[in-house]
């Protein structure tokens, strides 16, 4: 049976599967036994009536129809048959005789219950037919019977002629009291199974609450355990199957539990290292700046053979200082320590000044009203809008556009902003735009060299993940059917309140 029809039929539940096995097999063995015992039973209460009524009726024309003359005449046929029907047998007697060669005459014992038409033709040509005499068969004429049924009613036929000349007589039994009692049997035996089956069931609903208790205590546990409760543990009783799967269980727990701890561990490690790390190297790079700051203002007065070389110092230097804040503002997010702080900002005003910070005005176009208000985390918006406009000013070339708007969530009937920053460069390479949110990659084989850290795309959906927002990448089609440019698409809830209240946010 396949799949979907178990599904159509409900038999997905381990419960119902079990009472429908119990039930069939139930049913197919009181099914057999009843069917047996009822054959068995009707064969015994046929051949018994049947042997008792065919004896009788032997010894009956042996003892009567033997002693009639050869030609009786029909008087005494009836007579006969009479007083052969009387007996204890409960049968009706004709017999079949001649008053002159060629002219036969018939005597019942009742002609309006059995008459010589009763009487099946290939009986009657079996009783009439003589077979030789020999060591194997001592008489000319055996008695013969067939099972025959009138009106509903099943009868028995048997028919014998005397050896010598003598009539042929034929009995004609009903056999409704034992049809009777066979349907009562039947009807017992059908009874019998219905109860074999109901009482199936309810073995089936006690085993199958036997056996899937424990399974139901090791699927919830196994829930817990993948809700991160990793203490959890199954009690364990006996020396079974399902003893055997709570042991496994908790061996398996137990090693899972391990292995976190130890993978937390070295994650904890690594974070630490990392943090002390760009932490350390803050006070040295904080002279550094200084330092730079002091070379770059002489450039212009230093020898000609030196200068490629403090511009590199100078370039460098700063890199390295966007690398450790980039490192450092990571490591908050790896250790859920990264937190907002919200406030009512006005989208147009907050990219104008993001732009005007980084002098960007003459590369950037703005599609956006004034008066789209949100309540975010300024500080982090100004840090994605950075990390995105300044990606496609650097990947893509100018004009880079940028445009806002806002939609409707739906079901919730809130809003979310919609910023998409486009660029007009070569795009993303399709093998490339699974990537770009990675932590220090970079598509250099593609665009050109990149002196970024590699982190600026992977801060930036951090901090539209803290938002519950998102960031998606695609690469946008021209009017040549070409590709356009890529396309970042930052969406924010218009307020960020209410993820506030179950996470770690400081409210202004």
């Amino acid at each position: 049976m396949s799949r979907g029809i178990i599904t159509r039929l409900g038999l997905t539940s381990l419960r119902l599967r079990l009472v429908v096995v119990f039930a069939l097999v139930a049913l197919t063995a009181a099914v057999a036994a009843s069917g047996i015992a009822y054959w068995l039973n009707r064969e015994a209460v046929l051949t018994r009536t049947q042997d008792g009524a065919l004896n009788d009726f032997r010894q009956e024309m042996q003892n009567r129809a033997a002693t009639l003359p050869l030609r009786p005449d029909q008087e005494e046929l009836r007579r006969t048959a009479e007083q052969m029907a009387s007996g204890s047998a409960g049968y009706q007697v004709l017999l079949l005789g001649e008053r002159e060669a060629g002219k036969p005459i018939v005597g019942a014992s009742d002609p309006d219950t059995f008459t010589l038409a009763d009487v099946p033709r290939a009986l009657r040509e079996a009783v009439d037919t003589r077979r030789p005499v020999s060591d194997a068969n001592p008489y000319p004429y055996h008695l013969f019977w067939q099972r025959t049924e009138r009106g509903g009613t099943p009868y028995l036929v048997g028919g014998t002629r005397i050896d010598g000349g003598g009539p042929a007589g034929y009995m004609f039994k009903s056999l409704a009291a034992e049809k009777a009692d066979l349907n009562s049997l039947a009807w017992s035996l059908g009874i019998a199974t219905a109860l074999a089956v109901a009482g199936s069931v309810l073995l089936a609903q006690v085993a199958a609450t036997t056996v899937l208790r424990p399974v139901h205590r090791v699927g919830e546990a196994a829930k817990q355990l993948g809700e991160g409760k990793l203490d959890t543990r199954l009690q364990v009783s006996g020396a079974d199957e399902l003893a055997d799967l709570s042991r496994t269980f908790n061996d398996a727990a137990e090693s899972l539990q391990k292995q976190v701890a130890d993978m937390s561990a070295r994650e904890e490690s690594s974070r630490r290292f990392v943090a002390d790390m760009s932490h350390e190297l803050r006070t040295p790079l904080t002279a550094l700046t200084a330092v730079t700051e002091v070379l770059e203002d002489e450039q212009d007065s230093l020898d000609p053979m030196i200068a490629p070389a403090v511009a590199l110092v100078v370039s460098e230097t700063r890199r390295l200082n966007d690398l450790v804040e980039n490192l450092m503002e990571v490591t908050r997010f790896d250790a859920g320590t990264a937190r907002l702080v919200l406030d009512d900002v006005d989208i147009a005003d907050q990219i104008t000044a993001c732009i005007d910070a980084r002098a960007w005005l003459d590369a950037v176009e703005l599609d956006a009203e004034r008066g789209i208000v949100a309540r975010l985390d300024p500080r982090r918006l100004d840090v994605i809008l950075a990390n995105l406009i300044g990606n496609a000013l650097k990947h893509g070339g100018s004009p880079v556009r940028v445009s806002v708007r806002t939609e409707e969530t739906g079901t919730d009937g809130g809003e979310e902003l919609v910023i998409a920053v486009r660029d007009h460069g070569p795009g993303i390479p399709e093998e490339v735009l699974p990537h770009v949110f990675d932590r220090f990659y970079k598509a250099s084989a593609s665009r050109p060299r990149s002196d970024g850290s590699g982190l600026g795309l992977s801060i930036a959906m951090e901090n539209a993940l803290i938002h519950e927002g998102s960031i998606s990448a695609s690469n946008s089609v021209g009017e040549d059917g070409k590709t356009g440019g890529a396309v970042f698409v930052l969406r924010l809830p218009r307020d960020a309140s209410g993820i506030a209240r179950e996470s770690r946010v400081e409210e202004e």
